[in-house]
């Protein structure tokens, strides 16, 4: 047994309370396991487990009762709420009726499951009454640990019972009103975007594997399905959702058949799949439910049972998220936070550190810029920097009017950039020309303000740039960050500002680069979407992470 401050990057805990008890001792478990834990933690149920007799304890099939569908819920919300960090897992191989079948008699775990984290600890919530049998407790407990999952060779043991108050009201005989058995289904269905699963999503997995016997179907929603969610561009690629979803569903439940399909209506095989006999449904998609029943009707099927969970509560929501715990409000929260580690710069000036700022029309790029400038970055912008590119003083000048002629140029022999558009308008050979001579030049004038900054002693450049990404300009910068907002509001800001027509303005947009290809290359991404001390919250998160980076990369260097 070790001391209860040593961590372990994954541990399996062994919940012993009884069922009426327990979701009363789920939050002081969690706040002691998460001291122990830091990465990801599974949670083995067994009521009752008594871990002092010195003898060999196994492991016996739990029936899953209504009970344990609210315990579920707790276990995740409280976990949402205490331990966020930590990727909880419900383990449900344990949890079926017993019968007299096959296998019955070796019980849960012929040989020991394999895990997708081979646990390292094993934690339990057993009471010890007398501290001289904590040794005895804790080999018990091992050899327990060891018969249900392949564990680490040298597994440690951590003995929670001591670090947790005493539960008001605790009597392990009051068992309340008569515990009434869960109903079996079959075949079990539910869809949704699953996006960084989180407690909603795995309450969700974990209820419905509880209801399922033989398979369970998982709809994700893809494509067309994904265009009105908010902050879509940081929604996790397909395949990376569905490998999330395989790993936490074998480990769940190994005996279930899965089936992991893309959505791209909102029914998918609901309403086609003759064998479905229930679908998981929460207050808030209820309504979907009944629609895939009057399909299903339609085409000749039996409807489905509606299995109805509650909404998990988000005790951390802010202003602009739901209440709920919601894969939205977790992309709302990496706003402004490192997405994606920075590559790699030799060859770049450690000062000062440059960020390229990059979005399309209209998604507040220079609000934020000034913002930055405002908390001691140079703004460098390279608008401004267009400009100068085509005075007569520079090489881009001379290169345009011989590829352009001179009738582009105004009496003052300055070049009229009106003409010089509509010479390249629609043109993406002509449009290419000039961009090759005037980036080159807009990049030469960007390294003569970065080092302007140097001898100014200024620790942070801000390349405010449109174009950065389609020029190829992250070799000047050490960091991307990408401003965004949903299309149909920057066609209301684009109309708003300039005076006009949506369709110009939409127009506009389809010639740049869209949003998600610019997130692809994003160290940060930040939205103005809200009120402007939103967007302010979220330069001063993306602000005190960069200087962050920057002193921990002074010290490595140093």
């Amino acid at each position: 047994m070790l001391s209860i401050m040593s961590m372990f990057s994954t541990g399996v805990l062994v919940l012993t309370s009884p069922l009426h008890i327990l979701p009363l001792r789920i939050a002081p478990v969690l706040s002691s396991a998460a001291q122990v834990v830091e990465s990801t933690l599974y949670v083995h149920l067994h009521p009752g487990l008594n871990l002092s007799t010195g003898g060999q304890v196994r492991p016996v099939y739990i029936p899953p009762m209504m009970d344990l569908c609210s315990l579920i819920s707790r276990l995740y919300s409280n976990a949402a709420d205490i331990c966020g960090h930590l990727d909880v897992r419900v383990l449900l191989t344990n949890i079926r009726a017993q019968s007299g079948g096959l296998g019955a008699s070796s019980g849960p775990f012929p040989t020991p499951q394999v895990l997708s984290h081979s646990p390292e600890v094993v934690l339990t919530d057993f009471p010890i009454q007398d501290p001289g049998q904590s040794s005895l407790v804790s080999q018990c407990l091992q050899r327990y640990a060891d018969h249900c999952y392949v564990c680490t060779a040298s597994l440690s043991s951590v003995l929670l019972y001591s670090g947790l108050e005493e539960v008001m009201g605790e009597d392990v005989n009051d068992r309340g009103t008569k515990e009434t058995q869960l109903q079996s289904f079959t075949d079990v269905v539910v869809g949704g975007t699953f996006d960084r699963l989180h407690g909603a999503h795995k309450t969700l997995l974990n209820i419905s594997c509880l209801l399922a016997s033989r398979r369970f179907v998982i709809g994700v929603c893809d494509q067309e399905l994904l265009k009105n969610k908010v902050l879509k561009e940081l929604i996790e690629p397909y395949s990376r959702r569905v490998q999330r979803l395989q790993e936490f569903l074998n480990d769940v439940k190994p005996s279930l058949k899965y089936e992991i399909v893309p959505l791209s209506d909102p029914f998918g095989p609901s309403i086609s799949d003759p064998e479905l006999q229930c679908i998981v449904v929460s207050e808030e998609t209820r309504r979907g439910g009944e629609a895939v029943n009057k399909k299903r009707v339609e085409n000749g099927l039996a409807e489905l049972v509606l299995y109805e969970i509650q909404l998990l509560k988000d005790a951390h929501h802010t202003d602009i998220e739901e209440e709920k715990i919601s894969s939205s409000s977790l992309r709302t929260r990496l706003l402004g936070t490192l997405l994606k580690p920075p590559s790699p710069r030799p060859d770049l000036s450690p000062d000062p550190y440059v960020i390229g700022l990059t979005g399309g029309s209209g998604t507040g790029k220079s609000s934020i810029a000034l913002r930055l400038e405002g908390l001691g970055a140079v703004w460098i912008d390279c608008d401004q920097l267009g400009h100068k590119a085509y005075l007569p003083d520079t090489s881009a000048y001379q290169q345009i009017l011989q590829e352009f002629g001179s009738d582009i140029l105004n009496e003052g022999k300055t070049i009229n950039r009106r003409i010089l558009g509509g010479k390249v308008f629609g043109n993406q050979e002509r449009l290419k020309a000039l961009t090759d001579i005037v980036w080159p030049e807009i990049a030469l004038l960007v390294k003569k303000e970065i080092q302007l900054a140097k001898e100014r002693d200024k620790k942070v450049c801000v390349v405010d740039a449109a174009v950065l990404l389609e020029a190829g300009w992250t070799y000047l910068v050490h960091e991307v960050w990408v401003a965004t907002i949903p299309e149909e509001e920057a066609v209301r800001r684009i109309v708003q500002r300039d005076g006009v027509k949506e369709e110009e303005a939409v127009r506009r947009l389809k010639s740049q680069w869209p949003n998600a290809k610019l997130v692809e290359d994003a160290n940060v991404v930040l939205c103005t979407l809200w009120e402007p001390d939103v967007t302010q919250r979220q330069v001063l998160k993306a602000w005190s992470l960069l200087q962050q980076r920057i002193q921990q990369r002074k010290e490595e260097n140093s």
